[in-house]
Order: structure tokens, then C-alpha cells, then sequence
């Protein structure tokens, strides 16, 4: 009976709503998906099928932090799981690797690029994988919230490697992003179990509350019950370090949380949070995903949050307890703009993609090669955004992905290498001796020269790889690999250069249109007549049978009207020349309309970071106005000065 192994692994008596039906259907060898809310047990559904079914689980997660609680959990039920990722070191890597092969691992993690990867792919063939599980995969939907390109590869590679089924799972996805979700592979829409949004201990609030009076009105909720655990979610990093100074100062024990911080001083910081020794976290929304905080009092939104599905996920963080929790929007339209600004610095220049193309096509031979973060640069496009220009390049039938490799393999020895030698006979010590002689030392590191070896041996780089980790799993060396390079066939150059340029910036700029729309639903939403329990079950496509909730903020006060409360002088009043002076002395060739609109409203680009353009007295200078606005007062000012910055375009 599956409750007596839930209790057996686990030590739960019985199953939440939902979890036995999808465990059931993963059981019988079909292709499932879960679509809980935020802590209703997503994860059991492939925990428990993992030590019932002989074959290993490989699970794909979006970040890092939610394998590290995934595993700490499971290894507090002394279930066998591993995550693979860029942090483990050389020997915990193919340990991992080793027993995965071995079938001594049950629960196997890895990031979706890890597919790519030449020294992982080589291993994954000889591992058995009954089931992939995908978390959070409403990403594999352009129509989801948190669209990742690499998640639109995760069927081809479950039919490359033979995985018989797969388990999606997540708590934010719209009617539209689940019917994306079963047609991309292919399973019927049945066999999506979704179990509703709406969670009856939340109290949802929305208040509007004006810029200048937001840290009164969050330390005064603080205060009332000053060691509840509380996380408040803000848009920058720089807020999140002000908002917990802020608290410091007024005796709440607080801390920051975001992306910019070192690993060692986040996963501090969360731990202290998670043992109940720091009362609340102010944090971007790097923080939160994957934390299994059962007594979650509160959670704030000094800034609004991106979107309804942001929110959702957000506040479905509290309350997992099922006691009464507090949800509170300390809503104006302030950040707005930032908000949007994020949007657009994700939309490549037309230029930009036209230079991508005019590579392709000019490109020696079929079989294009290129490093991503090269390209990132070379192109002005943030790599997010270049990974799904490619994707959408792959669905035209321009390219297709072949394979990623490493230009470089490095390795330390631990034998001495006329002992791994004599440890071959025949035509494999010959091959091994060859290996070795095209190797050269410095100082610590002995580097391979791969070219040369497939040149004089007349071998492939299979072979090469093949003996290099046989080499790593004897314990003879410790193997490296670094400067991933992704290989493409060119399926075709004969296309339109400019229409397909066109085609494919009028996808990016659909798609941002599509992601600004979604921040005014939320602002409509946040504005709502109706219940808010009610409207934000409605929007996943749960219809509730009662007029209101009577406890959310709608209910009991009614709705609220959100104001811009930040004042801002007329661009026209601003000194246009000022303004832009460290920009265009600093920009060089990149210089653009788009780049130096980017600059003022403080959006990050390749190109920025490489010319350490955020530091510059000026970035971000118009960060609190609307982008189209400040193009717009850009290219007036740009046409009339345009004998100034003659390379523009």
C-alpha cells in the first residue's frame, strides 16, 4: 500500500490532495504532471516513485538553491541522491558521476544546460534513467512567466537518451501554459492532475502606501509581531541592502538576500533564517525558491512584484503550516517603470540580430562554433536573451545544436604517467602513449593538445575523452575541462537577410509587448472590485463557488486605488548634454540610441559590464522613467546632434 511506503521513507501518514493520483499514474509507467500550489508536495511525487521503481530519477531544476534543499532533504531520510553542478569539486563530481552509473544514486539533479555538456553526456549514456522529472516547468512555455530556452531541448533529449517518461511539475501555470506544457510532449491533457490556488489561511492585503511612506508603514507591521518570520520582497539588490540596514537600525534582526552577494554569505544567511535565528530576509527574488519554511508568517512586497504568477509563487510561501499568514502589496507605482526597464533590456537591437545572421550566412562551411559569453559580448545581446535567439533560429530551420565541448582539458597527475602507461598493452598503450606525449606541463597543470593528438594519431575526440575519465576514475589524474563551445550545422544559408533579421526582432519586441501587458494585469488584478483569493484562483483557471473569501483586503475594505507617488521633473527640464557626457566618452563603437537609452535608465549590457559603464556618474540617472519615454526624448535630441556621434545608428 502506498501510504505504508510514504511512512516507510518519509514518515507521513497520509498523502496531500493530489499526490496519490500523480504517484499513481508515475507508477504505471505514464508521463504525469503536478500543478500544486506553492508547498503542497510537488516534490514527494517523484521522491516516493524513485524508491519504488528500480531505475534512477534525474531530476532537471532551474537553480542551484532548490537541488541544495531538495538534497539536504532527502538525505535527512536517508534517501541516496546527488546533484551534479559547477560548484562541486573535481573528485565529488565523478564520485557522482560513478555511482549514478553504478545504480547507487536514486535521485540524480543537474541544471538543463548540463545536457550539453561533452564530459556529462559521455557518462548519462551509461546511466539507466527511468523517469525525468522537470521542476518548475511552466518554463518551457513561451507563454510562462519565467520562459527558459535550453527548458524547449528537454524533449528532444529525453527521446536521445531513451528516458521512457517524464513528471512535470509546478505551482504557476495558466490554462494557456499547460496545454504548451502537454503538447510539447506530447501527453494528453489528462495527465496534468491540478489540485487549485486558493489557500484559505492567507489573508491577501493591498495597500496602497506612497514611496516616502513605506518604511514607516513595513517596520510598523514588523513591529507588531517582530519575530514572526517574515521575508520582504523588493525589485534591486541596492534596495534589499537599504531596506535591511533600515530594519537593523530599528532593532528587527534582518538581513539581505540577493543575487550579488557571495554563495557563502547567501546560504549563511539562509540557514540562519531557516533555524529561526534571523526574523526576516529583505530580498530580491533569488530568495525563496525551493525553502520548505513551514511557519512562514508574512510576506511583504515593499516593491511590486513582476507578475500575477510571481506573486502567487511569492506569497505561497507562507502559511505552509495551514495557520493564518499575512500577504501584504505596500502598493504605488513607483517601481513600475523599473519593472518594465527589465523587459526591455532583455529585447535585442535589430542591428544586433542582422549581425548574428550576417555570420551564419557568411560562416566558412556548415559547422558553426561559438562560446556564449564571446558572442554575448561581441553582439551587445545579455545571454538569456542570445540562447532564445537561437532557439528561435533552430524552430526557422536556420541551425540546429549539435553538441558543446570543451576547448580546453587540463589535468593534474597523481601516478606517474609512465605507470598509467604501463598499465595498457598493445594498440591501447600505444594510443596511451601518444595521449601523454601530446601533453604539456606548466607548473601544476598538464594541458592536452587536443588538435595535434586527433591529427598525428588519426582518432576522434570520443576516444580521447573516453581515456581522460577512465584516467580521472582510476584516481591516475584529476581532469578539468574549461571554455565550453557550442557547435551548430547550419542547415541552410539561403535566406533573406533582412526579412528574416525583421522576422525574428518582431519576435522579441511581441514578446515584450506580451511581458508589459502581463505587470498591467497584475496592476488590474491589485486594483480589483472582486475577492482577490477568488480572481487570483480564476487566473489559473480555478472557479470557486463562493461570492468571496471574506479575508483578503477586497472583502473587508474594498479595493484599492494605486497611485504614482514619485515626482518627476519634465525630461525637457533635464540637461540633455550632462546627462549623456561619461556615456558617450566611454562608449566608443557601441554607441547607439537604444545603448544610451539603456544607460539612463540603468539597464545592464554586455557591453556595459565589459566597460564597467555602471559606474559612471550617470547610469540609471532616468531609471524612474518610462523607457519609451526616454528613447523617445533620446532620438529628438540624437537627430538634431547627429553631426556629434556620426557612428551611431
Amino acid at each position: 500500500m502506498l501510504e505504508h511506503d510514504l511512512q516507510r521513507y518519509f514518515g507521513f501518514t497520509a498523502f496531500q490532495p493530489g499526490q496519490r493520483e500523480v504517484i499513481q499514474r508515475v507508477l504505471n509507467r505514464q508521463s504525469a504532471g503536478a500543478i500544486f500550489p506553492t508547498g503542497a508536495g510537488k516534490s514527494m511525487c517523484y521522491q516516493l516513485p524513485a524508491m519504488l521503481l528500480p531505475e534512477m530519477t534525474l531530476v532537471v531544476s532551474p537553480l542551484l538553491s532548490l537541488m541544495k534543499d531538495q538534497i539536504d532533504f532527502l538525505s535527512a531520510h536517508n534517501i541516496p541522491a546527488a546533484r551534479i553542478d559547477s560548484t562541486l569539486p573535481p573528485e565529488d563530481y565523478a564520485r557522482v558521476l560513478e555511482q549514478a552509473k553504478r545504480g547507487e544514486i536514486k535521485i540524480l539533479m543537474i541544471a538543463v544546460e548540463r545536457f550539453k555538456n561533452e564530459r556529462f553526456r559521455h557518462h548519462l549514456e551509461r546511466m539507466k534513467i527511468g523517469i525525468m522529472v522537470i521542476d518548475e516547468a511552466h518554463c518551457i512555455s513561451e507563454w510562462g512567466h519565467n520562459f527558459r530556452p535550453e527548458y524547449l531541448k528537454l524533449p528532444a533529449y529525453q527521446q536521445e537518451f531513451k528516458i521512457p517518461q517524464v513528471l512535470l511539475l509546478t505551482a504557476t501555470a495558466t490554462e494557456q501554459v499547460r496545454a504548451d506544457m502537454c503538447r510539447k510532449f506530447n501527453m494528453p491533457p489528462e495527465s496534468i492532475t491540478v489540485t487549485g490556488f486558493y489557500r484559505q489561511n492567507l489573508f491577501l492585503q493591498v495597500t496602497p502606501t506612497a514611496e516616502t511612506e513605506k518604511n514607516t508603514q513595513l517596520l510598523q507591521r514588523l513591529k507588531a509581531a517582530p519575530h514572526d518570520p517574515t521575508i520582504v520582497y523588493v525589485t534591486l539588490q541596492k534596495t534589499a541592502e537599504q531596506v535591511a540596514e533600515f530594519l537593523q537600525n530599528n532593532q528587527i534582526n534582518a538581513a539581505p538576500y540577493h543575487a550579488g552577494m557571495k554563495d557563502e554569505e547567501r546560504e549563511q544567511i539562509q540557514n540562519r533564517f531557516m533555524a529561526g535565528r534571523l526574523d526576516c530576509v529583505a530580498a530580491t527574488i533569488a530568495f525563496g525558491m525551493g525553502i520548505d519554511k513551514h511557519d512562514l508568517r508574512r510576506v511583504i512586497h515593499y516593491d511590486l512584484p513582476k507578475s500575477i504568477e510571481n506573486y502567487s509563487q511569492e506569497i505561497g510561501r507562507s502559511g505552509r503550516d495551514g495557520k493564518p499568514s499575512f500577504c501584504e502589496v505596500l502598493a504605488n507605482r513607483g517601481n513600475l517603470t523599473i519593472l518594465e526597464n527589465f523587459i526591455y533590456g532583455d529585447t535585442p537591437e535589430k542591428s544586433a540580430i542582422h549581425k548574428l545572421l550576417h555570420q551564419i550566412k557568411h560562416n566558412e562551411g556548415f559547422l558553426w562554433m561559438l562560446k556564449l559569453t564571446t558572442l554575448s559580448n561581441d553582439l551587445n545581446i545579455r545571454p538569456l536573451p542570445l540562447k532564445t535567439l537561437l532557439v528561435y533560429l533552430d524552430m526557422e530551420g536556420i541551425i540546429r545544436p549539435k553538441y558543446a565541448y570543451f576547448e580546453e582539458y587540463s589535468f593534474q597527475y597523481r601516478t606517474e604517467p609512465s605507470q598509467i602507461i604501463s598499465q595498457f598493452q598493445g594498440e591501447r598503450r600505444q594510443f596511451v602513449d601518444a595521449l601523454i606525449a601530446h601533453c604539456q606541463t606548466k607548473k601544476t597543470w598538464t594541458y592536452v593538445d587536443m588538435t595535434a593528438m586527433l591529427h598525428d594519431y588519426q582518432t576522434d575526440r570520443t576516444r580521447v575523452l573516453a581515456a581522460l575519465e577512465y584516467f580521472a576514475e582510476k584516481g591516475w589524474i584529476k581532469l578539468q575541462a574549461k571554455q565550453a563551445v557550442e557547435t551548430y550545422d547550419i542547415l541552410t544559408k539561403v535566406f533573406d537577410l533582412e526579412q528574416v533579421t525583421e522576422k525574428m526582432f518582431r519576435l522579441f519586441t511581441g514578446k515584450e509587448t506580451h511581458e508589459i501587458q502581463r505587470i498591467h494585469n497584475m496592476l488590474n488584478f491589485f486594483e480589483s472590485q472582486s475577492c482577490l483569493s477568488k480572481s487570483l484562483a480564476a487566473y489559473f483557471g480555478e472557479q470557486l463557488t463562493q461570492a468571496s473569501c471574506g479575508h483578503c483586503s477586497v472583502c473587508q475594505q474594498g479595493s484599492a486605488n494605486i497611485q504614482q507617488t514619485v515626482s518627476l521633473p519634465p525630461l525637457t527640464n533635464l540637461d540633455y548634454l550632462t546627462l549623456i557626457q561619461d556615456f558617450t566618452q566611454a562608449i566608443k563603437e557601441h554607441g547607439s540610441v537604444v545603448n544610451l537609452t539603456k544607460f539612463l535608465c540603468g539597464i545592464h549590457t554586455p557591453v556595459f559590464v565589459k566597460l564597467k559603464m555602471k559606474a559612471l556618474p550617470h547610469f540609471g540617472a532616468l531609471e524612474h522613467y518610462p523607457f519609451q519615454e526616454v528613447k523617445h526624448w533620446v532620438t529628438k535630441h540624437f537627430s538634431m546632434r547627429k553631426t556629434i556621434f556620426p557612428i551611431w545608428n
